[in-house]
């Protein structure tokens, strides 16, 4: 599958990593060239600099071929934009992108964008967690 993300922080890379170990045709960018500094020295897909909300740096990325495009920035302007660009302009079939902030994820999701909030995740897992270490402390 060729796949796109925009953003090599942590979680763009960890993400592109483990899709390139998996086989996929892996493109990723990000306006920050250090950012691809979060990839390891391993990674076989393909860095590009630019803008995840730019016309010409996702034409660059291969988005009129992509099977997938996923948008994992801190931002979910640009997250949310990026994906309505590749989703209604470029007609990727698979596009997911995160949304930091569970009020708007469920209106982005209502509207038809598949969403992930790692903001749910990391809450639901903290109390998992608490929860847990309760039952830990109990048995003691």
């Amino acid at each position: 599958m060729k796949i796109i993300i925009m953003g090599s922080g942590r979680r763009g890379a960890e993400v592109a990593a483990a899709l390139d170990r998996e086989g996929h045709e892996v493109t990723i960018l990000d306006t920050e060239p250090a950012a691809f500094s979060f990839l390891p020295d391993d990674f076989g897909g393909t860095k590009i600099v630019g803008n995840g909300i730019d016309e010409d740096a996702l034409r660059r990325a291969g988005i009129e071929e992509a099977d997938a495009f996923l948008s994992t920035t801190r931002g979910d302007n640009r997250n949310v934009m990026a994906a309505q660009i590749a989703k209604h302009l470029f007609n990727v079939p698979r596009v997911i992108t995160l949304i930091h902030d569970p009020i708007r994820e469920e209106m982005y999701r209502a509207l038809g964008l598949r969403t992930v909030s790692p903001t749910r995740i990391v809450a639901h897992s903290l109390k998992e967690a608490l929860e847990a270490d309760d039952t830990l402390s109990d048995e003691a």
